[in-house]
């Protein structure tokens, strides 16, 4: 189904929102079409915007916290996300390994977090990068190992902001074929 007759079915405010407007000459080119739009799809809001420019974002932040209903805060206020530290850290290595080898890997890979202590005020982490294939795991560790270490350093940097200390990271590559396909494995690793 279209986006847009979904929600002509829904009972919720919609903000339609019409982005390189930095494109136009004039404003006076879009004001006819942002009004045949906002009647076709019943619009409560139309709004148009340059997100390139960031032109009118803290208005658009605005008008969507004017429609969204008030309630008691779902998470306290220092909460980021619903999933553990552990998920959180195997994202950003799996972040960088797709970073990087985008090109010559498929995305068949993820990672597991062996071992995340607190040393001190030092975390010692310690990561397996799973792939399927033979061929795959020696792209991921490169030549000499250069891909690996550049993958480790480019993660250490990300996870040590994130947790606001610093990070002693060891990372391994391992072929686990039919991974992706496993649904036990894929929950073991944090998949629902």
């Amino acid at each position: 189904m279209n986006v847009m007759e979904h929600l002509t079915k829904i009972k919720v405010p919609i903000i339609l929102c019409v982005n390189k407007i930095d494109n136009l000459n004039t404003k006076d080119e879009i004001l006819p079409y942002l009004e045949n739009l906002g009647e076709k799809f019943q619009a409560n809001e139309v709004f148009p915007l340059s997100a390139f420019k960031k032109n009118h974002t803290n208005g658009l932040r605005k008008l969507i916290l004017k429609h969204l209903p008030q309630q008691e805060a779902l998470f306290e206020s220092d909460y980021v996300t619903d999933r553990s530290q552990r998920f959180v850290i195997a994202e950003f290595i799996r972040e960088k390994l797709m970073r990087n080898l985008s090109n010559e890997l498929p995305y068949d890979l993820t990672v597991e977090i062996e071992k995340f202590d607190l040393d001190g005020q030092m975390y010692r982490i310690a990561a397996r990068i799973f792939v399927e294939k033979p061929s795959q795991k020696s792209i991921v560790i490169g030549d000499k190992g250069k891909m690996l270490k550049q993958i480790g350093e480019e993660s250490r940097i990300s996870i040590e902001g994130y947790l606001e200390s610093k990070v002693f990271l060891e990372l391994w590559v391992k072929v686990r074929q039919g991974w992706s396909n496993n649904k036990r494995a894929l929950a073991s690793l944090g998949y629902d």
